[in-house]
């Protein structure tokens, strides 16, 4: 095995490699595009193409292909290869700048909420030179933006990229006032802890509701789960370490930083963590890292599960959005340093978070919002559906300093020492809320509301553009003041009077934390569809226009596209469990009961007098429990046919949410009792405790 040093980044087209193969005035000026957001200059990527051309085939590449994330949540290739034929018979190796730039795939085939019929088939993807390029798979992928014919942005690129322009443009504003007049810019960062279940393949293989959904549809609670705490942080399995290693392997590869690996709470669980990037590249990186989770995991005869909820009872996975603003100079806006109460920069930006959260807590909401999250938030393992703000005492103290006027004393948070072998350790000044859905942790804020499987871009695009909007305000307050440091002082009063309500420190899986919020006045909203109903109201298109996120075609566009995406999840889980319970469950355990009722009679034929007590009893309940299952089949076919008569899709949604979902859950409890109740031997698909212990 190659040296890591060496292997880091091997199949990147990044600056090292620029910097040596590019002609120094074509590094520089592409470089200024990366590090300055600056635009392209259209003269340089014939010599770009050319350098990566040849550097992609070196790295034995034969293809080249515009890399993109379409509105489906996860990401798209067309190859197209280097091939050119000469006049002679023979074949050049070429790639031009226009093939660089610019690609033309179908855009009618793509989720595009209304935008695109299916006859206006031309959509455009554009080169997105702040991602680096790099090699997979034998193909030059180029990370790209996708658009529409007509100029709507139909990926999650696009979006992303204007919310870090919007941020950019309004904390600079702030910085300006203060004097740091050397910065030209400022990024958010992020860094994605990505949680994933792996089973094995053969079982997987076995199972119609995790190929056709990606979660177990039917299945009864092991007598083992998490019970005892004692899978978290437990030694790492020898297939498992593995799969990790190589994993390992292929993300440096590719130039991303994965650094922490760790079992997590539930039986087959784990995390892996990479080191914080800019957030553009961020997103990139994590859809990669999604991909080669799964791609691997088949290598290792295991498979990767990346739902949220793939196990009724067992935690799910979520991804943790570590979330932090800085600028090219190095300085971390979100850091309070040694005295947070003297860093009136700091305060501010942390007042603009606040101000954000509260007043978009709808947004931050919709942004995590799928049928698949549903089954995991509040659901006593992950944040609630209420947006809230965790801080820790010692910022809560500054602030409330602030807010009433009175002098700051810093607390001694004092040492740890376990025994006297041990070294004295210094105790941070505040604890960690890991029922927080939006909790500071020391120098940035972990947004922990995220679902495994999605990109990270939506929730970034939303948590940029809102702390922009707050910034822009702040700034218009403050700038032209003549006391400046008066005006920040009563702009942080009035701002922390305003929105304190988002701040919350306690247990945010307790019950009476709902009565709480409700009293607050913060939003609950329980469900996908009820969520997504608020992204199209007009506050939220008029700051996604001001911004210059979305356009209001664009903000309707993904509504339809989310709530036709929760619709047809939930369908094809329906009739998943149809199909399962119909054609497995059903025979299965109509066979269990005849071999009883043969057992039965064979008892009786030998001595009439011996006692059938045991199998006319579980005569009598299963085949009570197949009927009971028959019936709620034909409910749940029922529930779907109704699903027909809808022209709204919102209104549809709602339906799928209250009507056939429930059904669904009826017909899960009958087929869970039946396997419980069921012979091993007869049960037709691996049970929970085949799958989460079989590694």
């Amino acid at each position: 095995m190659k040296k890591i040093p060496e292997m880091f980044g091997s199949l990147v087209f990044g600056d090292a490699v620029m910097r040596q193969r590019l002609p120094k005035e074509t590094y520089h000026a592409l470089n200024r595009t990366i590090a300055q957001g600056r635009s392209l200059d259209p003269s340089v990527a014939n010599v770009v193409a050319n350098a990566m051309k040849d550097w992609a085939i070196e790295k034995g590449a034969t293809h080249f292909t515009h890399w993109f994330q379409p509105m489906t949540g996860v990401t798209a290739e067309k190859h197209d290869s280097f091939v050119s034929p000469t006049s002679d018979g023979r074949v050049i190796m070429e790639f031009s700048g226009k093939e660089l730039i610019k690609g033309e795939p179908d855009a009618s085939s793509f989720p595009s909420g209304g935008l695109r019929a299916t006859f206006e088939a031309r959509g455009y993807t554009a080169w997105d030179p702040t991602s680096y390029a790099f090699i997979k798979d034998n193909t030059l992928c180029v990370p790209t933006a996708f658009s529409s014919y007509t100029g709507e942005a139909l990926d999650q690129k696009t979006p992303l990229l204007r919310s870090m322009e919007a941020i950019n443009k309004q904390a600079l504003r702030i910085l300006k006032l203060f004097g740091h007049t050397e910065v030209t810019r400022v990024l958010t960062s992020i860094g994605c802890e990505q949680e994933y279940f792996l089973v094995d393949k053969r079982l997987h293989e076995e199972r119609k509701d995790l190929r056709f959904t990606g979660r177990t549809l039917f299945g009864a609670k092991p007598p083992k789960g998490q019970e005892l705490d004692d899978h978290y942080f437990g030694a790492i399995k020898p297939r498992v370490k593995a799969f990790m290693e190589e994993l390992d392997q292929e993300l440096w590869k590719l130039g991303i930083t994965a650094k922490t690996e760790h079992k997590e709470v539930a039986p087959g669980q784990h995390e892996l963590a990479p080191v914080y990037t800019t957030t553009n590249i961020a997103a990139d990186q994590n859809q990669l890292t999604m991909e080669f989770m799964k791609k691997v995991a088949e290598r290792h005869d295991l498979v990767c599960l990346l739902h949220e909820k793939p196990f009724a009872g067992i935690n799910g996975s979520g991804k943790h959005n570590n979330w932090s603003v800085t600028t090219d100079t190095g300085i971390n806006l979100l850091d309070p340093t040694e005295e947070p109460n003297q860093n009136t920069l700091f305060l501010l930006f942390l007042c603009a978070v606040i101000k954000a959260v509260d007043e978009h807590q709808d947004l931050l909401r919709i942004s995590v919002a799928s049928a698949a999250n549903d089954h995991r938030l509040g659901a006593s393992e992950a944040p609630p559906a209420i947006v809230s703000m965790y801080l820790g005492d010692e910022l809560m103290a500054v602030l409330d300093a602030i807010l009433n006027d009175t002098d700051y004393e810093k607390a001694d948070s004092g040492q740890l020492r376990y025994a006297h072998v041990l070294p004295r350790l210094a105790k941070d000044t505040t604890d960690r809320n890991r029922t927080s859905p939006f909790a500071f942790t020391g120098n940035k804020f972990e947004f922990r509301m995220l679902g495994s499987a999605q990109s990270v871009s939506g929730p970034n695009t939303v948590l940029n553009t809102i702390v922009a909007q707050a910034l822009e305000e702040f700034a218009d307050a403050l700038e032209g003041t003549a006391d400046l440091e008066s005006a920040v002082r009563s702009l942080l009063q009035k701002t922390l009077k305003e929105h304190k309500r988002i701040i919350f420190n306690g247990d945010g899986y307790a019950a009476a934390w709902q009565e709480e919020a409700a009293q607050r006045g913060l939003l609950n909203l329980k469900s996908a569809p009820e969520a997504l109903e608020k992204l199209v109201d007009p506050k939220n298109i008029e700051l996604f226009q001001r911004h210059r996120i979305f356009t209001e075609t664009e903000v309707y566009s993904r509504y339809e596209i989310k709530m036709e995406g929760y619709c047809k999840v939930i369908s094809i889980e329906a009739l998943t469990m149809l199909e399962l319970a119909r054609k497995q469950i059903l025979p299965s355990v109509s066979a269990y009961i005849k071999e009883l009722s043969e057992t039965a009679l064979a008892k009786k034929t030998v001595c009439p007098q011996a006692s059938c007590q045991v199998e006319e009893s579980l005569i009598t309940k299963l085949s009570s429990l197949n009927a009971s299952l028959f019936g709620k089949a034909n409910d749940l076919d029922e529930a779907l046919l109704g699903a027909k008569g809808f022209d709204q899709i919102g209104k549809c949604a709602r339906y799928y949410h209250d009507t056939v979902f429930a059904a669904m859950q009826e017909l899960r409890a009958v087929a869970d009792e039946l396997e419980i109740n069921t012979a091993e031997n007869y049960w037709p698909f691996p049970t929970y405790g085949d799958l989460l212990f079989s590694i």
